[in-house]
C-alpha cells in the first residue's frame, strides 16, 4: 500500500482516520500538536502515543518535509527561499518582514499554465499543483527548521491558488486550524487571477479570508493582452462574482495593479480602475512593476506614479502604495520561478 504525507490530511479527516485504526479521537489533537506545534519528523518522536500507535501510524503514513535547496537575503531584509519537492521540481516561497509582523508568500503550483506577461512563474509552463502538505509544508520549514514566528499567510506565490481549488482550501483550513498552525484567518489571504467558478465555490465556504484579485488593467482589450485568462473570463462577469463574494462574506477585497509604463499609466487607465474599486469598495494596492526576464515592461517615474495616484484619489478610490521588497533577490511581485 503507498503511504500518504500524514500532513495532507485535515484535523477532521485525520480524526476518521485514527478511528479507523481503532483508536481514541482524542489521539488526534495529540499528533496534530506533535506534527504542526513540535515540528516532529517521525511517528516514534511523538512519546505520548502508544508504540502500538506509532507502528499503526508508520504503516499508513509518512510525515513529509520540503528541502531547502537556496535561501537568499535582501538587502531589506525580507529572504527568499527554493525549496526541491520529492519529485525533483522546485518552488520559491518569501518571507516579508515588518514591524510586528512576519508575512509568508507561499506558492500553490510548480509553474503556472495562466502566462501573465508581467509574471516569471508561467515562463517555463505548468508543472503540476501542489500538494496541501507542499503548500502547508512552506511554512511549517520556516516555523520549525529557521524559527521565524509567522504571523500572516499571503497565496501569492508561484501558481494560481484557485486553480488548485481542493488543495489550496484544505491548505487555507489547516493552516487556520487552532489544533494545526492556529493563524487567524483575517490573517490569510487568496490572490488569483479570476477564475470565477472557483471564486463562487470560495464565497460559499463562508471561510473568514481576504481575498486579492490580480487585475492589472480596467478593460478587457487591454487585460486579454496582459492576462489571458480574461478572454474566458472577462472584467463584467468577474467583477460581479467579486461583489457577490463581497456581499457574502463582508470581507474586504484588494485589487492588485501592477502599474506599467505607457502600458495602464494613463490618466483613462485610473478612470477604470477608480469605477471598479469604487463599485467592489476594494482598496487598490499599486505596484510599480518589477524586472522580469524575458519581458520589456517597466515601471513609470515617481512622477507618473505620484499622478496615477492624485487621478485615483480624486476619483474617491481608495489606494495604497505597495513599498516593493526583496526585488535584489528577485522575491518581488512576479518574480518567483522556482529554479532558474
Amino acid at each position: 500500500m503507498k503511504k500518504e504525507d500524514i500532513k495532507n490530511l485535515t484535523s477532521d479527516e485525520l480524526r476518521k482516520k485514527v478511528v479507523v485504526l481503532k483508536e481514541s479521537a482524542y489521539r488526534t489533537d495529540q499528533i496534530l500538536s506533535w506534527l504542526y506545534v513540535k515540528g516532529v519528523k517521525s511517528f516514534a518522536q511523538m512519546s505520548n502515543l502508544t508504540p502500538e500507535l506509532q507502528k499503526k501510524l508508520a504503516n499508513s503514513f509518512y510525515i513529509g518535509e520540503l528541502e531547502l535547496a537556496e535561501r537568499l537575503i535582501s538587502n531589506d531584509g525580507t529572504q527568499k527561499f527554493l525549496f526541491k519537492l520529492e519529485d525533483g521540481n522546485f518552488i520559491e516561497t518569501v518571507l516579508i518582514k515588518a514591524t510586528g509582523r512576519e508575512t509568508v508568500c507561499v506558492s500553490t503550483q510548480a509553474g503556472c499554465k495562466f502566462a501573465c506577461k508581467f509574471c516569471a512563474s508561467g515562463k517555463k509552463g505548468f508543472i503540476r499543483n501542489l500538494k496541501p502538505s507542499e503548500i502547508t509544508g512552506q511554512i511549517v520549514y520556516l516555523k520549525h527548521k529557521l524559527n521565524f514566528h509567522v504571523t500572516n499567510i499571503v497565496f501569492m506565490g508561484m501558481g494560481e491558488p484557485l486553480d488548485n481549488y481542493l488543495n489550496t482550501v484544505k491548505a487555507v483550513k489547516i493552516i487556520n486550524d487552532e489544533k494545526c498552525l492556529n493563524i487567524a484567518a483575517r490573517r490569510i489571504t487568496i490572490s488569483t487571477c479570476g477564475i470565477i467558478p472557483a471564486i463562487k465555490k470560495l464565497k460559499n465556504l463562508n471561510l473568514q479570508i481576504n481575498l486579492s484579485i490580480s487585475l492589472h488593467a480596467a478593460d478587457d482589450k487591454l487585460r486579454s493582452r496582459l492576462m489571458p485568462v480574461n478572454k474566458k473570463y472577462p472584467l463584467k462577469k468577474l467583477i460581479n462574482e467579486v461583489e457577490n463574494y463581497f456581499k457574502a462574506t463582508n470581507r474586504k477585497i484588494t485589487l492588485e495593479y501592477i502599474l506599467m509604463k505607457s502600458i495602464n499609466d494613463s490618466k483613462c487607465d485610473a478612470e477604470g480602475l477608480a469605477r471598479i474599486a469604487n463599485q467592489l469598495k476594494a482598496t487598490i494596492n499599486l505596484i510599480p512593476c518589477h524586472e522580469v526576464t524575458g519581458h520589456n515592461l517597466t515601471a513609470p517615474d515617481k512622477d507618473a506614479i505620484d499622478r496615477f495616484i492624485k487621478h485615483l484619489r480624486r476619483l474617491e478610490a481608495n489606494v495604497t502604495l505597495r513599498v516593493s521588497k526583496g526585488t535584489d533577490i528577485g522575491g518581488a511581485c512576479g518574480q518567483l520561478a522556482g529554479k532558474k
